[in-house]
């Protein structure tokens, strides 16, 4: 885009002069003979050069220098007059403009003149963005950030030092930083001492910084020396990062893994891990997949513990322990006098997780009808009680739960398709335990420890014995099941082991190894049908196949290559 001049003398002669010459030399050029003139002129096109005279008709170019100016004040003003003074052109310069040229001026000096004023508008401009580009980053950092000089004056702040200290920019600026009143443990100012004193960073993690509106905040503060364009010391950057809501997601998520959190290091339950992260603070519908005993529930409490929701509520419900009628006032609540026994009003499960999470497991139990006024819900986020006539507004994200095929039963016409893909926005499925076999050890080792405490004993593990019939075992009853199989042996276990007379009866008589007769005799050879069925057995895990068979891993290895077996 070429740049824009404005012409403004009354001489109609010398307005088309100078724009002969400008427009030659490829500017876009535009004339005003008179003060007002110009003013219509400039209320419509930001000019990147004006060259005004000084005498415009009782009105002076100083006027108008100073109206272009208020408007850009990167827009080059050039003053031309015919009866030069010195105090003309002080004021001038001193208002802003970039030059003061006599008539009669020259073509070579006019264009002299514009290339200057355009090189001057281009750096103006260039700073002007640089500083807008810091400004804005410096307003959106949400960590604090106070640059001060080296006797501690604040120099500049960002928003974020108000929510986090309580002080605002027009009361810090130009004042000494220990004098604004912080009420904290004032660790922010020692460390600013101490950097200006060393000249070197300084960092305080985890520090409690108490104010009024935040009782239990703890940041981390950050605090380095600054430097000028000379690269001479100059003062400090503190930085104040507010570590409140981490710590107690922290502290929350610790006291949750002492007794039921998510256990495993296999690729199944990483992609777990890596979708629970991912949906922590995203509000939409999730809908958790997998069989009985697999910790459904679990995925649920991790997503509202690592959420922006994690200080509301978290809401729970088995649809499938309760009839179509007591379902429905658990969900939505009701009004006294609804129904027989309505003795009072009461508070439905959604208006409970108002603002959070509510929970909702065995989904697919629920009724038609019940289908229905669930699928307005996640509609409208609205419920009425049950007997009453008032609809209510809230804001609940609901995460929900099945052990059975939804879309199979959307294809058996037993339940809503609409309401399915509702549900299904994102979908975590949950891998049973017998797919998960590499887990196994970690569970094990995370449920004695929790037994432990429980029942303030000292087991330190199973015995290998122990540990083989759960790697083969097919687990119909997922991580539930182990947990009341170590429980079952824990209690009867004497020793610091648990040995295979601990486990619980129904578990060996229905412990697959029973009558598992591919074990070779002593000295009987092992062939390639016994290498498929172990690894069969084992889900493809060589070291429990290769322990199964009585055999080194090396010598399973050795196998698998002599008979080619695919793996």
């Amino acid at each position: 885009m070429n740049e824009k001049i404005l012409i403004v003398d009354d001489e109609e002669s010398i307005r088309f002069t100078y724009r002969n010459f400008l427009e030659e030399a490829g500017y876009d050029v535009f004339t005003a003979e008179n003060y007002d003139e110009a003013l219509l002129v400039q209320a419509k096109i930001d000019f990147d050069l004006v060259f005004i005279d000084i005498i415009l008709n009782g009105m002076t170019g100083i006027d108008l220098l100073k109206s272009f100016k208020n408007k850009n004040s990167n827009c080059q003003v050039i003053i031309i007059t015919g009866v030069p003074t010195i105090e003309t052109a002080a004021e001038a310069i001193r208002l802003g403009a970039l030059d003061y040229i006599v008539k009669p001026v020259r073509q070579d000096t006019l264009l002299r003149a514009s290339s200057m004023a355009m090189r001057h508008k281009a750096v103006a401009d260039t700073r002007d963005q640089y500083r807008w580009n810091m400004e804005a980053i410096f307003r959106s950092v949400k960590d604090g950030i106070i640059s001060v000089n080296q006797d501690m004056t604040v120099l500049e702040m960002n928003k974020a030092v108000s929510s986090v200290c309580g002080i605002h920019r027009n009361e810090a600026i130009g004042r000494k930083f220990p004098s604004l009143a912080l009420n904290c443990g004032a660790g922010c100012i020692v460390a600013l001492q101490k950097t200006l004193l060393l000249k070197k960073p300084i960092e305080f993690d985890n520090f409690e910084c108490r104010t009024k509106n935040q009782p239990d905040q703890t940041v981390n503060i950050s605090a380095t020396p600054m430097l000028n364009k000379h690269s001479d010391f100059a003062g400090a950057v503190m930085l104040i990062r507010d570590q409140t809501r981490l710590l107690r997601l922290e502290r929350s998520l610790k006291d949750r893994m002492d007794f039921d959190s998510i256990v495993g290091n296999s690729n199944e339950i990483q992609e777990v891990f890596s979708l629970i992260k991912d949906l922590a603070s995203v509000q939409t519908s999730v809908l958790i997949t997998g069989e009985s005993g697999t910790g459904k529930e679990l995925v649920a409490n991790a997503i509202h513990a690592t959420g922006d929701r994690s200080e509301k509520p978290l809401v729970k419900l088995n649809c499938a322990a309760l009839t179509e009628s007591l379902l429905e006032s658990e969900l939505f609540g009701h009004v006294r006098g609804a129904f027989t026994g309505a003795v009072k009003d009461k508070v439905g499960r959604f208006k409970r997780a108002d603002g959070g999470i509510i929970f909702l497991d065995e989904i697919a139990e629920i009724s038609k009808n019940m289908q229905v006024r669930f699928l307005r819900v996640l509609e409208e986020m609205e419920i009425e009680p049950v007997g009453g006539s008032k609809a209510c507004q809230i804001d609940v994200r609901v995460i929900a739960a099945t052990n059975q095929d939804l879309r199979t039963r959307v294809e058996e016409g037993a339940f809503r398709r609409d309401l399915y893909y509702r549900l299904n926005v994102v979908q975590i499925k949950m891998p049973p335990l017998r797919n998960r076999r590499d887990d196994i050890p970690l569970l094990v080792k995370h449920f004695l420890a929790l037994f432990n405490k429980k029942f303030n004993r000292q087991i330190e593990d199973v015995s290998h014995a122990v540990m083989d019939k759960f790697m083969i075992h097919s687990w119909p009853g997922n991580v539930r099941e182990l947990k009341n199989t170590l429980e079952h042996s824990f209690i009867l276990c004497r020793r610091n082991i648990i040995g295979v007379d601990e486990l619980p009866s129904d578990f060996l008589k229905n412990d697959e190894t029973d009558n598992y007769e591919i074990i070779p005799k002593k000295g009987e050879s092992i062939g390639e049908n016994d290498i498929h069925d172990a690894l069969k057995k084992t889900s493809g895990n060589k070291s429990h196949a290769a322990r199964l068979l009585g055999i080194s891993r090396r010598t399973i290895y050795r196998k698998i290559d002599e008979y080619d077996i695919a793996n």
